[in-house]
């Protein structure tokens, strides 16, 4: 029986994430399945991968073959590493404190480099929410600069209309006054 470890697809359209599993290469891609080991979601900034990791190095080392997409997810998380670490350990390469210390190596290295790249990603989110508000600050700034033109336009206007409104008034007085006179 041909084992592939492989992806099933879960959730809506348009926004789906993966259960890890192995299954017979035969069976429907959301069917039937030996054991899940995992999950996968790429939604996420960066992506997110839940794995029994004991359990896919076994499932490895007893035959599975990985599909491309899984293959890269099982070496981003260390298991190929793992595995190929064991076998050196089975042909006597080097005893297995010495592959527990390059794995714990390796572990520690991917782990600064995964907390360096979400460092990076929260600083370059904080320099846009700052030139956003800058934006939006600079823009309520004209905005209450074309507000303040605007009132003092309409302020001068009535005082206008009221200066205009006094001065017919105290001509119109004399005229009348005139023809009474006569």
């Amino acid at each position: 029986m041909p084992v592939k470890v492989r992806l099933q697809r879960h959730g809506r359209k348009g926004y789906a994430y993966y259960h890890i599993v192995i299954a017979d290469s035969r069976a429907p891609r959301d069917g039937k399945f030996i054991e899940r080991i995992g999950s996968y979601n790429p939604n996420t900034n960066p992506a997110t991968v839940d794995l029994k990791f004991d359990r896919a190095v076994y499932w490895l080392q007893v035959g599975a073959q990985p599909t491309d997409t899984t293959r890269n997810i099982l070496s981003a998380e260390g298991v190929l590493l793992k595995k190929h670490l064991l076998e050196g350990v089975k042909k006597g390469a080097f005893d297995e404190a010495e592959a527990e210390k390059r794995f714990a190596a390796w572990k520690t290295s991917k782990e600064s480099q995964v907390n360096k790249t979400k460092e990076q990603l929260a600083a370059e989110k904080q320099a846009a929410n700052k030139a956003r508000l800058a934006a939006e600050a600079e823009l309520n700034k004209a905005k209450a600069a074309e507000v303040a033109k605007k009132k003092a336009e309409a302020v001068a206007a009535a005082a206008e209309a009221e200066v205009a409104e006094e001065a017919p008034a105290t001509e119109e007085a004399p005229a009348e006054e005139a023809p009474a006179a006569e």
